[in-house]
């Protein structure tokens, strides 16, 4: 006998919200095991104390926030919808079943207003971080880094195009001083002044948000991007930085700042990274080595002439401060240019003679020059980690930490796209993806460590 259930939508029912949201759902765990409460200190200078309309309770307002980078809805309208509907979302904001939804325009009111120009997000992304040091979920030893493009709200096609300077590297007074060292040490007079290396490069500017980057990468999408450059703490795989740059910046470029501030933010003690190939540079190698941190980098390509012998076939002598070509010829020191690359040059009356001419120069003078960098042994020092057992079993970490974080944050959290537009915006959506990512595994865990024990 068929029945219909149609009338039942117009019945009245005493029931509880408590008993309609499940005992295992995440948002119970998450409001069990996380600390909320930091939330109206490092918001209460924001708010009037005593005018003005009674302002939502910035608790709700954060968590309306943490509920759409949780389930990855996009669209603030969207979040207003799926919580007017959903129960297990109204109990973990304090709503009953009957009472009013604050309006989607009070986030977005909010973000443009009131945080506007503050570092609160960047601090609740730092709390929680603290609340997992605390939960001894963060060992802060060994760091895996790495960073994921974000499509831009923007059309690649409508740029244009303008001649911008490259922004001068955080290294570039250490190495102008080892530079100088270097050249007192030789003979070599000084060189002249330069407080910046800047060259002029022409770039597309998008002109519906021009904070985004035009990226062009080999094996990635072309168009305008942001990064996300993030690290992970290889104990439980939990984000400890989050920085984000336009799509055109070079991985390298903000990582020893990063590194830095974790170290001071967090008092981490690093032991080790490991690292992609792009972060594979001799400030970099250097950085890490000043620092007594053992990095293991993965190994970059390099594509030589065709042809010609490589730079690996000719031997360094470091005491002697030369090198050795495969015929056995030395190669003297002759000077060190701006850049901190040592030049060594061969006797090119040898070199006229020699049956192995063309597989080693095609210059006209017959000479050949081989450059090495003033911090060539920090990079070597790096290539030999990787080799080692030890970095090979550190490397192999990778794929399972920065990589399945960023999986799990375009997966299921929505960060393929960004969802506004402009560089803050942009930061404000990675920090709080990141930041539920933590609090999910922090939850999981303390759930779990509390049924065992």
């Amino acid at each position: 006998m068929l029945r219909s259930n149609r009338n039942k939508q117009q019945n009245y029912e005493l029931v509880s919200i408590e008993d309609l949201v499940p005992a295992d759902h995440l948002l119970r765990l998450v409001d069990k095991h996380i600390d909320f409460s930091f939330i109206d200190e490092k918001v209460r200078h924001l708010y009037s104390p005593d005018n003005g309309r009674p302002a939502l309770d910035p608790l709700v307002l954060f968590k309306m926030i943490f509920l759409g980078y949780f389930y990855g809805i996009r669209s603030e309208r969207q979040l207003e919808r799926e919580i007017q509907t959903n129960v297990a979302y109204r109990w973990f904001l304090g709503l009953g079943l009957t009472d009013r939804v604050p309006d989607h325009s009070t986030i977005s009111w909010n973000r443009r207003k009131r945080f506007n120009d503050t570092t609160i997000f960047q601090d609740i992304f730092d709390e929680i971080v603290i609340q997992a040091i605390s939960h001894r979920m963060v060992g802060g030893r060994v760091l895996m880094s790495d960073s994921t493009h974000l499509k831009a709200n923007a059309n690649k096609h409508k740029y244009t195009k303008e001649q911008i300077q490259k922004n001068t590297r955080d290294y570039m007074d250490e190495l102008n001083a080892a530079v100088e060292a270097e050249r007192r040490e030789q003979g070599k007079k000084n060189l002249k002044p330069r407080e910046e290396v800047n060259e002029d490069k022409e770039v597309k500017v998008s002109t519906t948000d021009p904070d985004s980057g035009f990226m062009v990468r080999e094996g990635k999408p072309e168009g305008f991007f942001y990064l996300d450059h993030r690290t992970v703490d290889v104990k439980y795989n939990l984000v400890t930085d989050v920085f984000v740059t336009a799509g055109n910046v070079h991985d390298s470029v903000p990582y020893l700042s990063r590194l830095d501030r974790q170290r001071e933010r967090f008092g981490f003690n690093v032991e080790a990274v490991a690292l992609d190939s792009g972060y594979l540079t001799t400030p970099i190698c250097k950085g890490l080595e000043d620092r007594n941190i053992f990095g293991v980098i993965a190994h970059r390509r390099f594509h030589p002439t065709q042809g010609l012998y490589h730079k690996w076939e000719f031997t360094y002598d470091a005491t002697r401060n030369l090198y050795v070509c495969p015929q056995n010829q030395e190669l003297a020191y002759r000077t060190t240019d701006r850049h901190g690359y040592r030049h060594y040059a061969s006797d090119s009356k040898q070199c006229a003679d020699c049956p192995m001419l063309q597989r080693c120069t095609r210059s006209r003078n017959h000479r050949k020059i081989v450059t090495r960098h003033i911090w060539e042994d920090s990079k070597e020092k790096v290539r030999l980690n990787r080799l080692s057992k030890s970095g090979k079993r550190l490397y192999r970490k990778r794929k399972e930490t920065i990589e399945r974080s960023f999986a799990d944050a375009k997966q299921l959290h929505g960060f393929r796209y960004c969802r506004l537009r402009g560089l803050r915006n942009v930061t404000e959506q990675a920090l709080m993806t990141a930041a539920v990512q933590n609090m999910k595994k922090i939850a999981f865990h303390l759930e779990r460590k509390a049924k065992e024990g």
